[in-house]
């Protein structure tokens, strides 16, 4: 969702030094190891940090398109997202893009575990009952086509700079939305 149908706003590195994580350490696994009351408090602050940036939220030129053309053609869509679902859905109000999903497939840390790990993608896959061969990850940044590569399914590395430094999790990489809307166009 962030930075692949939405512009991206977050600045991560900004968020560590705010909730005091140190260097480059993925925040939602430094929560996980704090003890029960240092890591609720910090993911209160987290949820407002989050929550703010979500009221920010404007979507990808061609995302609403694409969603369109997705349902169209009888394709599922869903939401994986690091964040909290009601961070997602505040995202999604935000940007116009809510009416595209059902709130079962908006899943973020509550319901699985957190990308890269491939839970989300099995859980919405389930939901589905939908083949991992029929299934594509689409996603900016390492944990999104990681999560993918490690639930079976293809996977498409968003990268509006058209680098793609993690080939060994890429099956596709696209530098805009025009070219997925392109790709799938190609279906009808």
């Amino acid at each position: 969702m962030d930075g692949t149908l939405t512009q991206p706003v977050h600045d991560f590195e900004s968020i560590r030094q705010t909730l005091g994580i140190p260097g480059s350490t993925p925040i939602l696994e430094y929560i996980s190891t704090l003890p029960t009351e240092d890591a609720q408090r910090i993911r209160r602050e987290l949820d407002e940090i989050e929550m703010d940036l979500a009221a920010e939220a404007v979507a990808q030129p061609g995302a609403s398109d694409l969603l369109r053309l997705l349902l169209d053609l009888n394709m599922q869509v869903g939401i994986l997202t690091r964040n909290g679902e009601e961070i997602a859905h505040a995202t999604l109000d935000a940007c116009g893009l809510r009416h595209f999903f059902y709130d079962d497939v908006i899943v973020g840390r509550e319901t699985c575990l957190p990308k890269p790990m491939p839970d989300g993608v099995v859980y919405l896959m389930n939901h589905w009952s939908a083949d991992p061969t029929d299934t594509v990850m689409v996603g900016d940044y390492l944990y999104d086509i990681e999560a993918g590569r490690r639930a079976g399914v293809a996977t498409v590395h968003y990268s509006a700079s058209g680098t793609y430094p993690w080939p060994e999790f890429t099956d596709f990489g696209v530098s805009s939305i025009a070219e997925l809307l392109a790709f799938f166009d190609s279906y009808r």
